[in-house]
């Protein structure tokens, strides 16, 4: 598929500014041009451009504020990404939702693509929204996973929570492998099984990181959401 045939939502979010070394010829957009609680500038978007496949990345990914603030999980990440979901089954329109690995509670890691999903926190539960609103769409493809900035952004990093967490330059390139190879359904993109600390220390091994607990906050965070990215690994074997 032609790049400029490629829509990309939460055009300057990390994860998006990231994949335009993949597609940089596709059309990144922010709210100010393609407002997801807004359908109807959305259809009227689409009227003007040749679209054949929408990277859904755009979110409200604060966790922590996210426990005070439904409205905005309900507006942006839930009935957004059915906004999303909608406008490509009306149009034909290939999707590439975006999720996350918080949709699972977190109590034994590794978990497959067919794993039972239970959200801890408010954050995860709107995502896993979304989730369900692309599982409807059968042109789809959801990818569930965990991406970080490169150097790691906060003084202190959770020695008891782990994580597939790799860096966001890392999973952008996986996940524009799958989309060039035309993947559909869920799979599941990160690394190695590691807790947040250790994927601090690896990306960030000269900056002094301090070691925390997820006990230590006020909202719930699952204690262990790696993945397995054994569905992943096969898919390219197979190529």
């Amino acid at each position: 598929m032609l790049d400029e045939k490629i829509l990309v939502t939460g055009g300057k979010g990390l994860l998006a500014t990231n994949l335009k070394k993949h597609f940089p010829k596709a059309t990144f957009v922010d709210k100010d041009e393609f407002d997801i609680t807004n359908y109807q500038m959305m259809e009227n978007y689409l009227s003007e451009k040749n679209v054949k496949l929408i990277i859904h990345c755009a979110a409200y990914t604060s966790v922590a504020e996210a426990e005070k603030n439904i409205d905005i999980l309900l507006d942006t990440n839930i009935i957004g990404a059915a906004n999303v979901v909608k406008i490509c089954a009306k149009n034909g329109i290939k999707l590439v939702y975006i999720s996350t690995d918080y949709v699972f509670s977190g109590d034994k890691g590794l978990y497959k693509e067919d794993d039972p999903l239970l959200p801890v926190n408010k954050y995860a539960w709107s995502k896993l929204g979304g989730e369900c609103a692309a599982h409807l769409y059968e042109n789809s493809l959801i990818i569930r996973t965990s991406f970080g900035s490169n150097p790691f952004p906060y003084p202190s990093a959770f020695v008891d929570q782990w994580t597939s967490r790799e860096k966001v330059s890392v999973v952008a390139k996986k996940i524009a492998e799958l989309i060039k190879k035309g993947a559909t359904g869920i799979f599941h993109v990160g690394g190695e099984r590691k807790t947040v600390y250790e994927f601090a220390k690896s990306i960030d091994p000269s900056k002094d990181i301090g070691k925390r607990s997820i006990k230590e906050l006020d909202v719930k965070l699952p204690k262990d959401t790696s993945l397995d990215t054994t569905k992943f690994e096969k898919f390219f074997e197979a190529q």
